[in-house]
C-alpha cells in the first residue's frame, strides 16, 4: 500500500474525507496528538485500525466528532458531561458515557462495553476533516499500538508508511499529550486519563473532585490505560536527578546534564524554564529523538500536578514493562 501524504489545504481535506468514507485509513492533526481515523459506522474499517496499529481489540476507540450535537446522537451525557462539554470543547477531552441505543458506532469501536469515549476537536484541520466525513471517525493515536504517539506527520510515516492509506499534514500539534478522559456515571465522574485538561480544571468546572484514575485491575473502560503505552525501544529510568554514564537523559528546568559534559546530541530538555505546557508539547518528539541514539533514557523529575500530572502519566508507562499491547 503507498501512504498519501495530503497538504491542509482543500484538496487534501477533500481527499481525506473520501478515503474515509469509502473505508480507508487516514491520520490527521488534532491539537494532542495525531489521530488514525476511519470511519466508525464501518465495522471492516474500524478492523483496519486495529490491524495497522496491532492493537489489542479489548482497547476502544475514540470517537471524534465535530460539535455537540454529533456527540448527543451518541451518548447520554448527563448534566455533569454538558457541563464540561460547554466548559472544554472542542478541545483536549474525551468524555466516556452510556452509549444510546441504536448510536451508529460498530461494537469493534467501543470493544462491546455499553460506553463510548466520545471527543470534539478543537484543531481546524481535523474539524475539516470530521465535517468533509459527515460520519462519527474512530481515531486513536496514529503510531503502532504501544509505541511513542506522534506529533508530526514524519512521525506517523515513521510508525505507520504502508499501512495506511493517507496522511494529512498538519504540522506539530500544540498539545503534545492525548485527551484528558473523564468517565460519567451515576455515582459521579472520575479521572480514567489525564492528558490535556489538568485535572484541576475539571474539578474546578463540576465543583467536585474527580475520583482517582482507574486503571487495568479494573479492567480497561477507556483507551490509554495498558500498563505499557507510549513506549521507547530501549529503557526509561524514573526520577533521574542525573544521567548515569551510557545513559541519555530527558531534562525539566535547571539541567545537570550540560554540566556533566554528556554530548548535546544526547540531551533534551523538555523546558528549561520549568514550564508544563512547553514540557508537554515537546514530550513525544523528545522521546523519539532519544530513542532513535538507541541508549537508555533517564528522566527528570516533573511536578505532579496540572500538565504534569499527565506528563507523569506517560513517562511512568513508557518506563514500565513491555507487553504486547
Amino acid at each position: 500500500m503507498r501512504t498519501e501524504r495530503l497538504q491542509a489545504d482543500p484538496n487534501g481535506v477533500a481527499r481525506a474525507g473520501e478515503l474515509l468514507r469509502d473505508g480507508g485509513l487516514v491520520a490527521f492533526a488534532t491539537e494532542t496528538v495525531y489521530g488514525l481515523g476511519a470511519d466508525a459506522t464501518d465495522g471492516v474499517a474500524v478492523a483496519r485500525i486495529f490491524e495497522a496499529k496491532g492493537r489489542p481489540r479489548f482497547n476502544p476507540l475514540i470517537v471524534h466528532v465535530a460539535d455537540l450535537a454529533g456527540a448527543e446522537r451518541l451518548a447520554h451525557l448527563g448534566e455533569a458531561g454538558l457541563r464540561l462539554a460547554a466548559a472544554f470543547w472542542p478541545g483536549p477531552l474525551t468524555l466516556v458515557a452510556p452509549l444510546r441505543e441504536g448510536a451508529a458506532v460498530t461494537a469493534l469501536t467501543t470493544a462491546g462495553l455499553d460506553t463510548v469515549g466520545v471527543r470534539v476537536p478543537a484543531h481546524p484541520l481535523a474539524q475539516a476533516v470530521l465535517r468533509a466525513v459527515d460520519r462519527p471517525v474512530a481515531a486513536p493515536s496514529a503510531n503502532p499500538s504501544g509505541r511513542i504517539s506522534p506529533t508530526t506527520a514524519a512521525h506517523v510515516l515513521a510508525g505507520l508508511d504502508g499501512r495506511i492509506d493517507a496522511v494529512l499534514d498538519g504540522g506539530a500539534c500544540s498539545v503534545g499529550v492525548e485527551s484528558t478522559i473523564v468517565g460519567l456515571g451515576p455515582e459521579g465522574s472520575c479521572l480514567l486519563r489525564p492528558g490535556g485538561v489538568p485535572r484541576e480544571t475539571v474539578e474546578a468546572c463540576l465543583g467536585q473532585p474527580l475520583a482517582p484514575p482507574q486503571f487495568q485491575g479494573a479492567g480497561v473502560t477507556a483507551p490509554g490505560q495498558l500498563a505499557s503505552h507510549y513506549a521507547p525501544t530501549v529503557p526509561v529510568r524514573l526520577h533521574a536527578e542525573a544521567p548515569f554514564d551510557g545513559e541519555a537523559w530527558l531534562g525539566f528546568g535547571e539541567d545537570p546534564a550540560a554540566a556533566l559534559g554528556l554530548p548535546a546530541e544526547r540531551r533534551r530538555n523538555l523546558s528549561p524554564a520549568g514550564d508544563l505546557r512547553a514540557a508537554a508539547a515537546a514530550l513525544f518528539a523528545d522521546l523519539r529523538a532519544l530513542d532513535a541514539i538507541g541508549k537508555p533514557i533517564a528522566v527528570a523529575a516533573v511536578p505532579e500536578h496540572g500538565l504534569g500530572l499527565a506528563i507523569n502519566d506517560r513517562v511512568r508507562r513508557a518506563a514500565s514493562p513491555r507487553s504486547e499491547g
